[in-house]
């Protein structure tokens, strides 16, 4: 399912993992927790790692237990974020109503049960926050709550979703998925990698209508593939100095960029930054109005690059 794969989760990493269904998503976030071996290759793990790790199928609650055990566990209070909450408060934040804290679990209903995982998830001491699919049945205002705990948790994440915004609005960078054991790695978030793939794929058609015209007619309608299978995938051609040494470097110019509107969409979102000085407002704003198109040139190049390496 996954296959050379290399790659190395720092510190402070948070990271998208997305694809089609069945694709190893889950399968992946197994090897790398160590709940699964791999057939080959090695997975090297940090030390001192505490993980809190959300999975549908597999996290329980004790429906015979109330809310606010099940949350505390005899507990009035409960540390969240450095911060000594008590049990009610805390449950409040996640919308469930104060007649609700002493009744079982068994009385939720199945959005609700999901919304209470999410709450004991976070009581729990962790320097590796894992969420594979946390956004199903979900309110609106859950995932907002969500959204906000998942963005101001200060260690590393790894999140497997389908939700596009909520990976826009809480990671950095991707493994993608693709099938037949290839995985992607990308830096942004998952508007970002649309812009790329969608680029990727017209630089390939282009390349492809380019071939198509070279040679005249086929003699006898043959393919360059024999019956007993596909052709195998050549090997990446060489570029010319410069496209190589922009192909290697683009990567890090992209990186550098999204950060920059990052910071720049942070600066314009704080409603004290309009008092400042105006000169100021208007450069940056100028500035996070060129900077967007300076992205998409960037990933339009790198994927004509490597179309050219490919095609």
């Amino acid at each position: 399912m996954i296959r050379d794969l290399d790659v190395r989760v720092q510190r402070g990493d948070r990271i998208g993992i997305v694809g089609p269904n069945g694709a190893g998503k889950s399968t992946l976030i197994k090897l790398m927790l160590g709940e699964l071996e791999p057939q080959s290759g090695r997975v090297s793990r940090g030390t001192r790692l505490e993980v809190a790790y959300y999975d549908q199928q597999r996290e329980q609650l004790d429906l015979t237990r109330s809310l606010v055990d099940n949350i505390g566990d005899g507990r009035e209070f409960v540390m969240i974020g450095g911060e000594n909450r008590h049990v009610s408060g805390y449950l409040r934040d996640f919308l469930f109503r104060p007649d609700q804290y002493h009744t079982p679990a068994s009385a939720l209903s199945g959005g609700e049960r999901n919304r209470l995982l999410l709450a004991r998830l976070f009581t729990r001491p962790a320097n590796l926050l894992v969420l594979d699919e946390p956004t199903n049945d979900l309110d609106i205002d859950t995932l907002d709550l969500l959204e906000e705990l998942v963005a101001e948790f200060q260690g590393t994440l790894l999140l497997v979703s389908h939700d596009r915004a909520f990976l826009d609005h809480v990671v950095t960078s991707l493994l993608v998925l693709e099938g037949d054991g290839r995985v992607q790695q990308f830096v942004g978030g998952w508007s970002d990698w649309a812009k790329y793939r969608d680029a990727r794929a017209a630089a390939a058609a282009r390349g492809g209508r380019a071939a198509g015209g070279v040679g005249g007619k086929s003699g006898g309608g043959s393919s360059g593939s024999s019956a007993g299978g596909a052709m195998p995938a050549p090997k990446p051609k060489k570029l010319p100095y410069k496209d190589q040494r922009d192909f290697e470097t683009l990567p890090a110019k992209i990186e550098a960029l999204e950060a920059e509107k990052a910071t720049l969409e942070a600066q314009a979102g704080d409603a004290a930054f309009y008092s400042g000085p105006q000169d100021t407002v208007r450069a940056t704003l100028a500035r996070l109005e060129s900077i967007g198109g300076e992205i998409d040139a960037a990933y339009e190049r790198w994927a004509a690059l490597e179309a050219l390496r490919v095609g």
